[in-house]
């Protein structure tokens, strides 16, 4: 009792201050330096949505779908990237963007902003489509609506992939109506991250968006694919050159604002992870491709065969040809230094004693899948050392913050033109399928600062245009470098490039999905079941229908990738 009335006395006292220190309550609630949602500019929500929807896409292309597409593979922390061990996956953070970017959409369309309502479209579109490409099935028509009367209580429902990307599709052509009268009233160019308020820039973006989209669909709606596809190619606004991809630049002053495998920040361990999957690098090795040392740097130290040594291997290794007495390997930092001097560094072998061969390219990559990656090649330093002296690591830009290459991609004009070049493979009326597949070769040499190379490089007979489809797709897969998000959804609908899985592959086949998260499972449970229900399941059955390998609509039906 005596509690009480002591906490009605400090309320009772609290209360006298607060109102004789101002004239009204109105007073005490008002921050100075906030901001009411009702007065919020949407010039500064842009940004809130632009940035983080680039950096998630850079972060799976370089992440965990560049190991599923096999354009790398890690031999540390690996079983995520290099065999699709996932677990369940949340899509919370792809939500959060759309309830700001629905935000900024209401915002613009109070102030009366029309450049901003189709920023804001083109990112809805763009984010949608992602989830959807990603998970399969969900929550779209009924989603972003808690706020509204009515709907507080209710679970939204999962939309089927049928219903979702002709919405992606239609908001997009909504977008492009409003870009296209190139009104950009209100815009604060530094606010817009991708064009700095150039209403033509997004128009193209939009209308190559639904390039990316017509086609996604093309095997289950392939009339609107064809009509849609026709109609952006004879508007001709759409990305035209390598000088109009879609990327923003890191900042490069922290972690988190900084190129994913910055080595100033974790003393280079996670950027020493990841190595160059063979899958890739042997193409690029078979066909001369001047973008393997754009992204991969030689192996500190090679192999040389030599059926003359006396014993297996070398007991060291060799600097400049000399045995270095007691030295099996430098670590990484001491070898940049050490050949930075003009020092070359090998390590002898005989076959014939070893009783098998070793990779003595100046590239080695890591096969997929295997069992123990740290161990490939023969490195003396095996475990979680991450120091292999016998695989190639990536080039010395990727250890970097900010600048140069690194860039968050999330689309680029070779892609558009990849697309183009496959719908004219189809017989559709876009024009010339080669001269679209040579465009889309040309940009992606161009964004990769080997432009000049283009013409020895496409009159490879492995590279120059054949007709097929596999030529084209195989080609935009390796122009997908920090895109793999793209090359997955591609091989998925076509089955290329020819992708095998390795020997510690957890299934036969390579994953085609992300699995439905916790947060769905454990509060969205009837509405996410219903969606479970709506997989093919062919393998992974033991797993449950939830599986990374379970078909959702858009390949369902087609005998496609598998």
């Amino acid at each position: 009792m005596k509690t009480s009335i002591h906490i009605f006395k400090s309320v009772f006292l609290l209360s006298m201050m607060v109102f004789t220190a101002c004239d009204t309550l109105d007073e005490i609630n008002e921050n100075p330096n906030g901001v009411s949602p009702s007065d919020a500019n949407p010039n500064l929500l842009m940004p809130s949505v632009m940035r983080p929807a680039a950096t998630n896409i850079l972060n799976l292309g370089y992440g965990d779908m560049a190991g599923t597409v096999q354009h790398t593979q890690k031999d540390g922390w690996f079983t995520g990237h290099n065999q699709s061990d996932w677990g369940l996956r949340d899509w919370t953070g792809w939500y959060d963007l759309l309830r700001t970017n629905r935000f900024l959409y209401q915002r613009a369309e109070e102030t009366g902003l029309e450049f901003h309502k189709g920023v804001s479209l083109t990112m809805k579109s763009f984010i949608f489509g992602t989830v959807t490409d990603l998970w399969g099935d969900a929550p779209y028509t009924m989603a972003l609506k808690g706020d509204q009367a009515g709907l507080e209580n209710e679970f939204p429902e999962y939309d089927s992939q049928e219903v979702i990307y002709p919405g992606v599709i239609n908001d997009l052509k909504a977008a492009a109506q409003i870009f296209a009268t190139g009104n950009n009233e209100g815009v604060i160019p530094e606010y817009d991250l991708y064009f700095g308020g150039n209403a033509t820039m997004w128009h193209k973006f939009t209308n190559s968006l639904l390039l990316r989209y017509y086609m996604r669909i093309s095997e289950k709606m392939p009339e609107m694919a064809r009509q849609g596809i026709e109609e952006v190619y004879n508007s001709g606004v759409y990305l035209m050159g390598a000088d109009e991809d879609v990327a923003i630049d890191y900042i490069g002053a922290s972690a988190g604002d900084s190129w994913p495998s910055a080595t100033d920040f974790d003393a280079g361990s996670n950027f020493r992870r990841i190595k160059p999957c063979n899958t890739l690098l042997d193409r690029l090795l078979d066909y001369d491709d001047p973008r393997v040392g754009v992204w991969f740097r030689p192996v500190h130290c090679r192999w040389v065969e030599d059926t003359s040594l006396p014993v297996a291997v070398d007991p060291y290794i060799r600097e400049n040809g000399q045995i270095l007495n007691g030295v099996v390997s430098f670590q990484d930092i001491q070898y940049l230094d050490r050949i930075a001097e003009g020092n070359t560094y090998t390590r002898h072998y005989n076959p014939d004693l070893l009783g098998r061969q070793l990779d003595t390219r100046e590239y080695v990559g890591l096969p997929p899948m295997l069992q123990g990656p740290s161990d490939h090649n023969l490195n003396p330093t095996g475990g979680q050392q991450l120091e292999n002296q016998h695989v190639s690591q990536l080039s010395d830009h990727y250890r970097g913050r900010s600048g140069g290459f690194l860039k968050a991609r999330i689309m680029s004009a070779s892609e558009v033109h990849f697309i183009l070049a496959e719908a004219a493979q189809r017989g559709w009326s876009v024009g010339d399928a080669e001269t679209h597949y040579n465009n889309a070769v040309r940009y992606s040499l161009q964004t990769w600062g080997v432009g000049d190379d283009f013409d020895t490089y496409i009159q490879n007979p492995q590279v120059a245009y054949d007709g097929s489809l596999e030529r084209i797709i195989e080609q935009k897969w390796i122009a997908s470098w920090t895109t793999a998000t793209e090359s997955w959804f591609d091989w998925r609908r076509t089955g290329f490039p020819e992708m095998n899985v390795g020997e510690a592959a957890p299934e036969s086949q390579i994953a085609v999905r992300f699995t439905y998260g916790n947060n769905e499972i454990n509060f969205n449970a009837q509405q996410v079941a219903k969606a479970i229900e709506r997989l093919e399941v062919t393998i992974g059955a033991n797993r449950g229908p939830n599986n990374q390998w379970a078909k959702p609509w858009i390949i369902q039906g087609t005998g496609k990738p598998w």
